[in-house]
């Protein structure tokens, strides 16, 4: 794996570099540990006799550190540790012995590649039971990707490219079918916000956000325990936009505003449901008014994954890393971002997708919830149905995590 460089905005790395007062210098606590860049997300790895930084990749690429008295062991060479000089020597010499600066959860001990502080996150979860009423960012949900591109609903795509359908049931049955996440494409026509793949040329049969919108409006009203989160994919302005969400009838009455979140964290499931605040939309659209419909700006809330494990067959790339350079999965602040893993391939294929859904909850628990320091609390997937998702949903949703 080739050495990845970053470039980070000031302002993220000034959030995620907010001063903290340190304690004494000592070793942290014996364990296995992954080593993550506060700055960049990226892993410490063993490359050859030396390291480098790497996306974050499981128990893969000599990425996990046993820590004891200040010694850094790989785990994939017994024996083997960090020297000062940021080489791999015998861990008898006592050049291999570190002095660590705590700084809240952060630690302090050398610099590689622009990196100084370091997170120490173990290879085995810290868990402990999910609260009887557990707040959002505690909670899983399953997430279907492209959830508009079903062939049951409408046309999504020009004829001859509907047959890559990334679900293969209607927005009414994923509902029913306990999917709570959605993730829509909206482009804009005449007509107003489309949902398409690309470009709505050609498309035969074409849905409105509206429509889809409004179905699951309608499940909320009826079912009045639900959360459900709407991802847009969004090409269309903002006055569109406005326009596209007046034809909702009940919106209002359900859109959660994640009003006060940045001063007192996210709610919990009962004051989502005694509110009746319990449908989020979020646009990854750049800022420019249309928040004031009550959509929220993804990166201002969420942390996500690179989105594609690969092509549609063969092996597939499991690393975990941020899609977006200027802010690392492991990015928090003043409240925790939810974290939207993505779980796909570039083409869906019903045979890969099949595997990869029953790998889902392995990715989940032993690549991606280290790499992020934090639970996935939107597990997006093509063809829902296949593979068992929901039990990798259920898995996530069993236990509380402290990184």
């Amino acid at each position: 794996m080739t050495l990845v460089t970053v470039r980070y905005l000031p302002a993220v790395a000034a959030l995620l570099l907010l001063p903290l007062v340190p304690a004494t210098a000592h070793a942290a606590p014996s364990g296995t540990y992954y080593v993550t860049g506060v700055r960049t997300g990226l892993n410490v790895a063993q490359s050859g006799g030396g390291l480098a930084l790497h996306r974050p990749k499981g128990n893969e690429d000599h990425q996990q550190w046993r820590l004891s008295d200040g010694r850094f062991e790989n785990t994939d060479s017994p024996g083997q540790c960090l020297t000062r000089q940021l080489t791999m020597g015998s861990c008898a010499l006592g050049d291999t012995v570190h002095e660590l600066r705590q700084f809240g959860d952060q630690w302090e001990f050398f610099s590689l590649g622009g990196e100084s502080r370091w997170y120490l996150t173990p290879t085995q979860a810290r868990t402990e039971p999910m609260p009887a009423d557990p707040r959002l960012d505690q909670m899983t949900f399953l997430t279907a990707h492209n959830a508009y591109a079903n062939g049951v609903d409408g046309g999504f795509a020009p004829p001859f490219v509907n047959l890559a359908k990334n679900q293969t049931r209607g927005i009414v049955q994923q509902l029913n079918d306990g999917v709570r996440g959605f993730m829509l494409d909206i482009h804009q026509t005449p007509d107003g916000a489309i949902l398409c793949h690309n470009s709505c040329t050609l498309v035969s049969k074409p849905v409105a956000l509206n429509v889809d919108l409004q179905k699951i409006v309608e499940f909320l009203r009826n079912n009045r325990s639900e959360i459900i989160t709407v991802f847009l994919e969004d090409y269309v302005s903002a006055d569109v936009l406005r326009a596209e969400l007046r034809k909702v009838q009940g919106l209002n009455d359900v859109l959660y505003r994640a009003e006060g979140v940045p001063q007192n964290g996210w709610p919990t499931r009962s004051q989502l449901q005694a509110a009746n605040k319990r449908l989020i939309i979020f646009t990854d659209h750049g800022k420019d008014g249309r928040e004031d419909s009550g959509v929220l700006y993804q990166r201002d809330w969420t942390v996500e994954n690179y989105w594609s494990m690969g092509s549609g067959l063969g092996n597939s790339d499991w690393s975990c890393y941020s899609r977006w350079d200027e802010k690392p999965l492991t990015a928090t602040g003043a409240f925790q971002p939810l974290f939207v893993m993505n779980h796909f391939r570039d083409v869906p294929f019903t045979s890969t997708a099949t595997t990869d859904n029953g790998k889902l909850g392995n990715r989940a628990q032993q690549f991606c919830q280290p790499a992020a320091r934090k639970k996935p609390n939107f597990l997006a997937v093509d063809l829902y149905h296949l593979g068992n998702a929901a039990l990798a949903v259920q898995q996530l949703n069993a236990y509380a995590y402290r990184p």
